[in-house]
């Protein structure tokens, strides 16, 4: 295992670890993965063929996915290493959201075979993304070169003392993934009663796949609740939870006007 002030940084140093090559991401996912590759001399495409990976040297999942938490069985990804690392290759797993993901399909406990590593973040399901700390965990040969770029101080004492307390701590692990997947089984619910789909996500986000979804996302905008867009996808969008009881009665207050809008709008095209 190798700490890190954030994944982030672990990002090109990672697709560094092999020499530049063709370099695969399966998407559409985290933008920042195909940058980092480039930055490390690969050629890089985004594809959303799972078998067309093995053609790459380097290749890059997200699992479970942002935005759509698209998971990718274990037993695939272990097969998809092993093509790799027979011909020198590298697969990259960012499981930075599997604190909330079927952890049965984690490559954790995986990374001592070689030619994988995996990604694993700290900010997302602990809700301290400013506290910069993330991990990197493989081989050991890996690990030791990973190390030695980042040197003897890489992450401030505070992060180290806040990630044991909080790695450590399982029992409010487990109250709060039982806790998240009641909110976000709420706000299924909530969007259902309004008429947009929910077509994917983890308990931390939700993912919105609608024809309307940029009049939505402005609707809500106006009242002061922000939803990710996508400016190459303009059919989708996430959504993470809301905070307080208060927030989700905004909500639901901004998708009733929204909903009735929409419906006075289509009485009106028909006359």
């Amino acid at each position: 295992v190798v700490a890190a002030p954030g994944t982030q940084i672990l990002l090109p140093r990672v697709a560094s670890l092999i020499s530049p090559g063709k370099a695969l991401v399966l998407g559409p996912t985290y933008a920042e993965h195909a940058r980092a590759a480039a930055i490390a001399g690969h050629q890089v495409a985004e594809v959303d063929n799972f078998e067309a990976l093995a053609d790459a040297d380097l290749v890059i999942i997200v699992n479970p996915n942002n935005p759509d938490g698209r998971v990718i069985e274990r037993d695939r990804l272990l097969a998809l290493a092993a093509g790799l690392r027979a011909k020198g290759g590298l697969l990259v797993v960012d499981e930075a959201f599997m604190d909330v993901g079927p952890r049965q399909h984690s490559l954790a406990g995986d990374v001592g075979q070689g030619g994988l590593v995996v990604l694993r973040s700290f900010g997302k399901f602990f809700g301290l993304a400013g506290l910069r700390l993330g991990f990197a965990l493989s081989d050991t040969a890996t690990v030791d070169r990973l190390d030695t770029q980042f040197g003897p101080w890489a992450v401030a004492g505070p992060a180290l003392e806040y990630g044991v307390r909080a790695l450590a701590d399982i029992g409010w692990q487990d109250v709060m993934r039982a806790s998240l997947a009641g909110e976000s089984a709420r706000l299924d619910a909530l969007f259902g009663r309004f008429g947009v789909p929910v077509a994917g996500g983890t308990t931390l986000y939700r993912f919105l796949s609608l024809t309307n979804a940029a009049d939505l996302f402005a609707a809500l905008g106006e009242r002061g609740i922000l939803l990710r867009h996508f400016a190459d996808r303009p059919d989708v969008l996430r959504t993470g939870l809301p905070g307080s009881e208060e927030e989700w009665q905004r909500l639901e207050s901004a998708l009733a006007e929204w909903a009735s809008r929409r419906k006075h709008q289509s009485k009106g095209s028909k006359q």
